[in-house]
């Protein structure tokens, strides 16, 4: 009998490297963790408008986007943390695939989720990011008052205060927020990711 593919559309879509080509640049997954408030999303941001500005194609995912969409129905027990980072990474790994530069922002607190993460996005995809500001200055910030109701035990399970967080063991990137100002930070980042991005043409 005939081996076929029991997902037979994989067979006739465009090939990922012809998506680069139209795009003029290559995908890439830029997965930021770090505590609450670290400044994750801000720099992820910033990086997004200089991308944008050289007319590169980028996509933000954190965690108010997807939880008010397509995670809204997962709650915060351990399992539905882990199933919210299993389909983030699915959703990383279909717009890398599509030439898209695509950067999440998540506290993703454990090694084992962010293995997952750059397992299912492939380790050639994944540049993982550590945005290392200390716990201190994450609650100074306290932009949410998250902190201010972990402390009070109105949130169980916080990472940082009742729930801890693993430091990478070894981040493409560091940077610290305390220290760094955003914009430094995003060069930081683009001198890492110039020639990840760069499409062949430009490379070779």
């Amino acid at each position: 009998m005939e081996n076929r593919s029991i997902y037979p559309i994989f067979d006739s879509m465009e090939p990922r490297s012809a998506k680069e080509r139209l795009l003029a640049q290559r995908g890439v997954t830029l997965w930021f963790t770090g505590l609450s408030g670290s400044g994750k999303s801000t720099v992820a941001i910033a990086l997004e408008r200089y991308l944008s500005s050289r007319h590169r194609l980028c996509r933000i995912l954190d965690g108010d986007n997807v939880r008010c969409g397509i995670n809204s129905d997962l709650g915060f027990s351990e399992h539905d943390r882990r199933e919210n980072i299993r389909r983030i990474a699915e959703v990383c790994k279909l717009f890398t695939s599509t030439g898209i530069i695509t950067l999440a922002a998540f506290v993703s607190p454990t090694r084992e989720l962010r293995r997952m993460a750059a397992d299912i996005i492939g380790r050639d995809d994944f540049v993982e990011i550590y945005v290392s500001t200390p716990i201190e200055e994450c609650e100074r910030r306290d932009v949410k008052g998250l902190y201010a109701k972990a402390r009070r035990g109105e949130i169980a399970d916080f990472t940082g205060v009742s729930a801890p967080f693993e430091v990478p063991e070894n981040p493409d990137i560091v940077i610290d927020t305390t220290h760094a100002g955003v914009d430094e930070c995003v060069q930081r980042i683009m001198r890492h990711l110039a020639t990840r991005i760069a499409p062949a043409s430009e490379k070779d």
